[in-house]
């Protein structure tokens, strides 16, 4: 694995210098597609939330806790990691009462610790000019890394591959490849979310069987 998801990061910090602290400098084209993807991240969360940890991976300008805090899930311990200073930094100026870590997960894995969800809203949503393979091969990584730090469970979001048209900077990432993917190396109990009327899906992988 190169470090050309870099360019990720980078690109993701132009967006913030474009447009500030907005929905459009994190890359999502409006308010209203972004909360719905707020509300469908955290619904990973189906138990009673509080005294529950959440680490809001990829953090950015922390949407997703200003979100939590007009929500039932208020009640989830916050913590944000991203691996843009800019956004950390951010983020710390908003919320100083809020644990921030401005780290990346593929250097230094090491240094995360464990949360009892995790959710990871865009982080591979884009792939910009990277590959499908090589977007395919970090994603793996990431989520391998990642995954491990999660006591319950794990949220993420990809472009679907339903769609009329796919954008070549966009990861439409096919469900048969990524359910190859979890049941051979991280777990059979995963829920795949496309009810919510967006272009991309969403996937809840955890750790035990639900219980209902």
């Amino acid at each position: 694995m190169t470090d050309n998801y870099l360019a990720i990061i980078e690109h993701y910090e132009s967006c913030l210098a474009r447009h500030g602290d907005s929905c459009l400098g994190v890359d999502w084209p409006n308010q209203q597609d972004a909360e719905k993807r707020y509300h469908i991240m955290l619904e990973v969360v189906r138990e009673n939330c509080a005294g529950l940890s959440l680490l809001d991976f990829g953090c950015g300008a922390s949407h997703l806790y200003d979100y939590m805090q007009k929500s039932r899930f208020a009640g989830l311990q916050y913590h944000g990691l991203d691996a843009s200073p800019a956004f950390c930094s951010l983020s710390r100026d908003k919320f100083p009462n809020n644990d921030y870590m401005c780290l990346d997960i593929l250097a230094e894995p090491e240094k995360m610790g464990e949360f009892d969800y995790i959710v990871m809203n865009g982080v591979f949503t884009e792939k910009l000019d990277l590959t499908f393979d090589d977007m395919f091969d970090y994603f793996k990584q990431m989520i391998r890394t990642v995954f491990p730090k999660a006591r319950r469970g794990l949220a993420f979001n990809v472009m679907s591959k339903a769609v009329d048209w796919e954008r070549q900077d966009l990861f439409h990432l096919p469900t048969d490849a990524l359910i190859s993917f979890l049941v051979k190396e991280l777990s059979r109990h995963f829920v795949i979310r496309n009810d919510y009327g967006l272009y991309e899906y969403t996937v809840y992988i955890y750790k035990e069987p639900i219980h209902v």
